[in-house]
């Protein structure tokens, strides 16, 4: 029987309504025990929430590392905190105690999903490990994120600056081979965070046929090999170690950013067609029969010389200019903002890109369903708002959802 879960407040209940009159999301009924802190896991799980789960986080005496971790601060806590835990409520369990332990188990014995990321080992030295849970809770659907797989060292350091080093992926985010670069935003987590709720949503999936549960195992190693796609498969199929091209694409031209009059614009002519029409645009139409440059390869080798022709004439206007004309001609295009940009140029193309949440502004989830929207009903919590309403849920054993 599946187990029926805490209802958050101005949240979906497994009955299909919600507190605040809204649509209940796709997930409504599914109870997620997170066990995760930092980043992957949380932003897992605020995935989940965020199309209906309810989701108890259970944070330590002290917190989630990232309500320290600032500044920026919004209310005296730190904006990265606040980011990835909407939606949530907080309980706080010492599981270096057998009351933090037992409360625990009990909350895996009556959950959907479980999402931890315990260095390896250490959800089983808890009583907390998927062998242990799944004998009391078949159903459940088990997630562990680690940095480097189950049989790695627990020592090894698993934050996502290491596996960009590691991975290789900042050996290609450099401007040049000999100044490598991690990325803007902790991709190796973010990588690993949507790989872990694909594979919860994949095995809940097989649980509506089987019943049973399964044990997801997700890396920030393979995500992040993974998401380096055609520079990884470049080297499973053929050998080939790309190396920092800065913006530049190694296979595309042109396919990177030019001078204008004002600021710098990235152009990224993908194809033939696409190519004809900058060239049209900057009033140089002879290059796309130029042998030189016309096909994708001639581009690429002759990367040096075609970017000094096309910088001399994009340099004549700036970059609004540019992106509006080439806009229109279907080269793809855009200047490089900054967040402030991009957020107000998502507002004005009416994707809503922040949401107002109990006085919380949240960046928007991406998801838009048409039948099953995306509900945004409670703020970050604080460090565990929610323990005693939990915790006396549990101890009641009741088959209802908890009291809002």
């Amino acid at each position: 029987m599946k187990p029926t879960e805490p209802a958050a407040p101005n949240s979906v209940n497994p009955h299909g309504t919600t507190s605040n009159g809204s649509t209940p999301g796709p997930l409504a009924g599914i109870l997620v025990a997170d066990f995760s802190r930092v980043l992957a896991g949380p932003y897992a799980t605020m995935l989940l929430a965020d199309l209906g789960a309810t989701v108890v986080k259970v944070e330590s005496p002290a917190g989630d590392d990232t309500r320290r971790w600032g500044p920026p601060w919004h209310d005296g806590v730190s904006t990265y905190y606040q980011s990835i835990n909407r939606n949530k409520r907080s309980v706080v369990l010492d599981l270096r105690t057998d009351h933090g332990r037992a409360y625990a188990r009990r909350l895996a014995a009556r959950a959907d999903v479980l999402v931890q990321n315990f260095r390896p080992g250490g959800a089983t030295r808890l009583g907390l490990g998927h062998s242990e849970l799944s004998r009391i809770n078949p159903a459940l659907v088990y997630c562990s994120i680690t940095g480097y797989g189950p049989d790695a060292d627990p020592a090894l350091p698993a934050y996502d600056l290491v596996v960009q080093a590691v991975s290789g992926m900042m050996s290609l985010t450099g401007p040049d081979p000999q100044t490598p670069s991690k990325a803007g935003i902790p991709i190796s987590d973010v990588l690993a965070g949507l790989h872990a709720a694909i594979g919860v949503l994949a095995a809940l999936h097989h649980r509506e046929s089987s019943g049973t549960g399964q044990h997801i195992e997700v890396s920030l190693l393979g995500s992040t090999l993974s998401g380096m796609v055609n520079f990884a498969g470049g080297y499973a199929l053929g050998g080939h170690v790309a190396r920092g091209m800065g913006i530049r694409h190694p296979s595309i031209c042109p396919y990177e950013p030019f001078p204008t009059a004002d600021r710098e614009l990235i152009v990224a002519a993908g194809n033939d067609r696409q190519f004809a029409a900058l060239c049209r645009c900057v009033g140089r139409p002879e290059l796309a029969a130029d042998e030189r440059f016309a096909t994708n390869a001639a581009r690429v080798a002759n990367r040096a010389e075609l970017f000094e022709i096309l910088a001399a004439r994009l340099a004549e206007r700036g970059a609004d200019a540019w992106t509006t004309l080439l806009g229109r001609a279907g080269v793809p295009c855009g200047p490089i903002n900054d967040i402030a940009q991009g957020m107000s140029l998502a507002a004005d193309l009416g994707l809503q890109p922040v949401r107002d949440v109990a006085g919380s502004r949240q960046v928007a989830s991406p998801f838009r369903l048409s039948a099953t929207p995306v509900t945004y009903r409670c703020a970050p919590p604080g460090l565990g708002a929610d323990t005693t309403d939990v915790l006396a849920w549990l101890d009641s054993m009741a088959d209802g959802p908890l009291a809002d």
